[in-house]
């Protein structure tokens, strides 16, 4: 129990602290390969706790959904990322099938949101709901094929199983199959995160947008909470990455407990890091697409996880 109250903590503290950081490293990124100085590391922080002190402002057309749908879209995600640990070292939340709670703890926050988007009467808003709902229905067939197929070739059907069998065997990973899922995943990460050639989140052209669309009406601390779970979301992408394909864990060997738990969080910062400097070198050298070639990258990551699922009973190990 004690073990478990603690991965919480743990669990909620990195997550939260560390993915508006994620943010600010990828804006680094592409101000750098543009050579300007560009805004700061820390500057998702800032804008965090400037709207946490602000009023909201909400609109006298609003229903509850639209009052609601910033607490349960951060609690949804944040529930989530309960099930994809940042380390192996402690005691997780986990049973079998659980990665499918991850998936539709996401899809209750997204349908949440799109809601929101509608509740409103704004033309954006809308837009950007129903641009939100296809995207989704693109990627979640590919994403469930993925982690189906990683938790196959593992033979676990919880997440927490499948690093554990990920760490204790590292061949594992340079499987054809692995490799393909691990393409499908990176897809479908910078398709949820909302990140280019998906969706451009700093842009301000309304016709363009799809997340921040969603985002007009808010404000204060509702925006706060909308920002911080959707820096959520990508970290636990970007952990489910980090954890299944580079399974540096395995190269721990220490006898304390407590100096291994360290080691291994800090093996997780630094491949954090590495797949946030890929993403931020992918909005670098690629453009946002157009609004019906997003079919296209869908089918993309759908075809590498199948294929992968195809290879994993073709050829096995």
């Amino acid at each position: 129990m004690a073990n478990s109250v603690f991965y919480i903590i743990v669990q909620i503290l990195v997550m939260v602290l560390l993915s508006p950081l994620i943010k600010g490293i990828i804006g680094k990124i592409k101000a750098l390969s543009q050579k300007r100085q560009g805004p700061p590391l820390l500057q998702m922080y800032y804008d965090l706790y400037k709207l946490m002190k602000k009023d909201t402002v909400v609109s006298d057309t609003a229903s509850w959904i639209f009052r609601i749908t910033p607490y349960l879209t951060f609690t949804a995600t944040l529930t989530a990322s309960l099930f994809i640990p940042v380390t192996i070292y402690l005691a997780p939340l986990s049973f079998f099938g659980d990665i499918i709670m991850v998936i539709y703890l996401l899809a209750l926050s997204r349908f949440f949101m799109t809601l929101a988007g509608l509740d409103t009467g704004s033309t954006f808003g809308g837009m950007g709901s129903s641009r939100e709902m296809m995207i989704s229905s693109l990627l979640e067939p590919a994403l469930l094929v993925a982690v189906i197929t990683v938790g196959l070739i593992t033979g676990s059907g919880s997440v927490h199983g499948m690093m554990q069998a990920a760490a204790a065997d590292s061949i594992t990973v340079f499987q054809p199959s692995y490799l393909l899922t691990f393409m499908a995943i990176f897809i479908i990460l910078i398709g949820e995160a909302c990140r280019t050639p998906v969706d451009d989140p700093s842009t301000h052209l309304e016709l363009t947008m799809v997340h921040e669309a969603m985002l007009l009406e808010y404000s204060g601390r509702y925006l706060a909470l909308m920002e911080l779970g959707a820096a959520v979301k990508e970290l636990i992408f970007i952990t489910l990455l980090a954890n299944l394909y580079i399974p540096l864990e395995g190269l721990i060997e220490i006898a304390s407990p407590a100096l291994a738990l360290a080691v291994s969080l800090v093996f997780y910062l630094l491949k954090v890091l590495v797949i946030t400097v890929f993403i931020g070198l992918a909005e670098v050298f690629t453009v946002k697409l157009r609004l019906f070639s997003l079919p296209n990258l869908g089918a993309l990551s759908f075809t590498l996880a199948f294929l992968g699922f195809v290879q994993h009973f073709m050829l096995g190990r």
